[in-house]
């Protein structure tokens, strides 16, 4: 039908959509993070992550299941809870994922130079990084198809070469035991919650399953089962690595690892003195931002391609190009939302501020998950109504400063919607 979206993904690839979009940014960056922040903790830091993550793919699932259209939590904000609610979440995915996807572009970047031991200045940085998400956003203008098919090397490429490192390291090391027994020593439950609330953003990449709903076949079971298995992986992956990295390097010195310009994982894995596996976790490294990049192209223009449907955003953005099927328009903006992030180079806080507005779009995910008619429940109601309270529990253990521009960001965003729902209203009379 004209102006739908094609539905040709199926559980394999609705997997592999959501492992390339969680296993990137996260894995090889915010890992390190947190170990700053939490040191041995992190281990539990990761768990409390992963578990609240788990309510919230359960929500997710379920919405998207009942409700298979592009947009997630906006769409169901808008149906469930009202426009104000659906708009917000809108605005905050908006804002998180864009930030998110330019910090990919210039961790793609950064990582490439870094491997090759080039040197360039800061324009030729930025001139490479747009470049790049030139590429990315022609192969995703080309249709899912295509993507899909994009996204299926570059995870199975990311994948192998974290088990590698992994294996490498049980090689050379041995299981590593002392960062377990260290899980506890010398950290407190605030700098656990704040590493928890870092990590929670490196799992939300399963959330681009929902957000494609409209593209997905059979919605209804494909969606529940691709976001759990998904999920199940993930949490596995991201055990074994980190516990890696703290046993190669231990807590205190991995953590500095952010500090510098290497990424953390390469130093992990030059550490370990293994011919071949530093470049491979370099090239590894790389094609992960690439996943992460396309990934958030998809995910970023379906939401618009929603908000547009709804009139939030110029209605022009809502096309569907009648060869490719997709919303060529809406990828476009997306990516030059994300170009004028790229030039800024401004991506200090990047990371902690796009944890607080995920978190706040997870809880009008749990909401609108409460929210639901009972006879569309495919989970018990706890499960939603524990997302929704950890997601805020966590936001605000986030430094101050970033939840603070946070709560401006969303009041702006709101005064925007109310004066375009009354333009609206007089432009219908």
């Amino acid at each position: 039908m004209k102006g739908e979206l094609n539905r040709s993904i199926k559980t394999p690839g609705a997997i592999l959509m959501g492992l390339g979009s969680i296993i990137g940014t996260g894995i090889f960056v915010s890992i390190a993070i947190a170990t700053q922040i939490s040191g041995n903790g992190v281990l539990i830091a990761i768990l409390i992550a992963a578990l609240l993550a788990i309510f919230n793919g359960l929500s997710s699932a379920q919405l998207a299941a009942n409700h298979p259209v592009s947009g997630g939590t906006y769409e169901y904000g808008y149906r469930f809870l009202g426009s104000y609610f659906g708009f917000t979440a809108g605005w905050m995915f908006m804002i998180a994922k864009s930030a998110s996807a330019a910090t990919a572009v210039l961790g793609c970047i950064g990582y490439l130079f870094y491997s090759l031991n080039i040197d360039v200045s800061h324009t030729t940085y930025i001139l490479t990084s747009l470049a790049l998400l030139i590429i990315v956003t022609i192969m995703v203008s080309g249709g899912i198809n295509r993507s899909n098919s994009a996204n299926k090397v570059i995870v199975s490429v990311t994948i192998a070469g974290l088990l590698s490192l992994t294996i490498a390291s049980l090689l050379v090391n041995g299981f590593p035991v002392e960062p377990i027994k260290n899980a506890l020593v010398d950290t407190s439950s605030s700098s656990i919650l704040y590493g928890a609330a870092l990590m929670f953003v490196a799992y939300t990449g399963y959330g681009r399953i929902a957000t494609l709903g409209e593209e997905v076949f059979e919605p209804r079971t494909t969606i529940p089962k691709a976001i759990i298995l998904a999920m199940i992986l993930i949490v596995f992956l991201y055990l074994m690595v980190t516990l890696t990295a703290l046993a190669v390097m231990g807590s205190e010195a991995f953590g500095q690892t952010v500090d510098g310009e290497a990424a953390p994982l390469m130093i992990v894995a030059q550490s370990l003195s293994i011919p071949f596996i530093g470049p491979f976790i370099s090239f590894t490294a790389i094609t992960a931002m690439l996943g992460v990049l396309l990934n958030l192209i998809l995910g970023l223009s379906r939401v618009l391609l929603a908000m547009a449907r709804r009139k939030d955003v110029p209605n022009v953005l809502s096309n569907i190009h009648p060869k490719s099927k997709s919303p060529v328009f809406a990828v476009i903006i997306s990516s030059i939302i994300i170009g004028l992030l790229v030039i800024s180079g401004d991506v200090v806080f990047t990371w902690s501020f796009s944890a607080f507005s995920v978190l706040i779009y997870y809880s009008i995910t749990n909401l609108s998950a409460l929210m639901m008619p009972k006879e569309l429940h495919l989970y018990p109601i706890w499960i939603p109504f524990i997302g929704l309270l950890g997601c805020l529990f966590l936001a605000f253990w986030i430094e101050p400063v970033i939840w603070i521009s946070g709560l401006i960001l969303i009041l702006t965003g709101l005064i925007w919607h109310n004066i375009a729902l009354r333009l609206q209203s007089a432009t219908d009379i």
